[in-house]
């Protein structure tokens, strides 16, 4: 698990739609959110994000280790 501010939404849900493996959303009440492709999911994160002032704070788990891989390589390099 990891713990992230996402200052580009558009840039991280291409990243995590392209991984082969679900890249799941810790909720507050410890369930798992698949958000890959998960199209309206990922228009209500859209919504929280312009909420939080472009920023977006989540704990996301990953099914595969290369998905998790490019997930850090794309937050490393965007942040």
């Amino acid at each position: 698990m990891i713990k992230v501010n996402i200052l580009n939404l558009s840039g991280f849900l291409e990243t995590v739609n392209q991984c082969r493996g679900l890249v799941m959303v810790l909720a507050p009440g410890g369930e798992r959110i698949n958000i890959t492709r998960q199209y309206p999911i990922q228009r209500e994160m859209e919504q929280q994000y312009r909420q939080n002032g472009n920023c977006l704070p989540l704990s996301l788990v990953f099914e595969e280790a290369k998905d998790y891989l490019a997930v850090v390589c794309y937050y490393a390099g965007d942040c």
